[in-house]
């Protein structure tokens, strides 16, 4: 059997350095932090009070039609971890230019990853159930299909039409990387002509950093936030969480 070759054609980025691969990478090379204080909610209680957020998302910029508001409703009704991958997805789909004509949308695949899922998402349904306990359970119909690992993968393809292969990856930390060498092996197999993959997170909510304070994982550098991340000193004290997705 003879292996087709797999090369990048687009790439995509919404990071804490940057909104696009350009500046991600600027200022990567200028060894910028992306680290400060928490701001998607208040964390007075917690151990830890930084770590790197995506900075200046606006929905606006990943919408068709900014001034259609139920596109923007549709978009804004996901998880914050779907918004960030459709987000990156765009960019990465019109760099690579497979809308073009002419180009099979049964060929091309998504395969796009998340270790934890719609994190938020659970944590408001829950909490809300908890607080509401005597008034039975009234979750959203949304709930399970926003909150899912896969649902991010589901919606790039439910956009774009892409009709390929259509999948999640969950492996941890190596999510992401595990997503890029199954959509390698899929299209050096044949399976696909081109494939949208990657990963997303957003976990930086009181579940998220709550559970990994518990675990005695992240830096309590609270003092040094930009300096936290050390992973090969002796002075390390944990990892710096971050979102986005790539």
């Amino acid at each position: 059997m003879e292996l087709k070759r797999v090369v990048v054609t687009g790439l995509g980025a919404i990071t804490p350095l940057g909104m696009d691969v350009e500046t991600t990478w600027d200022n990567a090379l200028k060894g910028v932090s992306g680290a400060g204080p928490i701001t998607h909610f208040d964390t007075t209680l917690f151990k830890t009070h930084f770590a790197c957020e995506v900075k200046g998302f606006d929905p606006l910029n990943y919408v068709n039609d900014p001034s259609d508001r139920r596109e923007l409703k549709d978009f804004k009704r996901n998880d914050l971890y779907t918004q960030y991958a459709l987000a990156c997805a765009k960019q990465a789909v019109e760099d690579a230019d497979l809308l073009a004509e002419g180009i099979d949308r049964d060929e091309i695949g998504v395969i796009f990853a998340s270790g934890i899922g719609g994190l938020h998402t659970f944590e408001e349904q829950a909490g809300d159930y908890a607080r509401h306990e005597e008034r039975g359970p009234m979750y959203s119909p949304f709930f399970i299909p926003t909150m899912i690992a896969d649902i991010a993968a589901g919606q790039i393809s439910i956009k774009y039409g892409f009709r390929g292969p259509n999948f999640g990856v969950v492996s941890a930390c190596a999510t992401s990387t595990n997503a890029l060498i199954d959509a390698f092996n899929y299209i050096r197999l044949g399976k696909a002509k081109a494939i949208v993959t990657g990963g997303s997170e957003a976990p930086l909510f009181p579940a998220g950093v709550g559970g990994f304070n518990a675990m005695k994982a992240i830096s309590l550098r609270n003092d040094d936030p930009e300096g936290a991340s050390r992973p090969f000193s002796g002075s390390r004290d944990g990892y710096v969480m971050g979102e986005g997705g790539v």
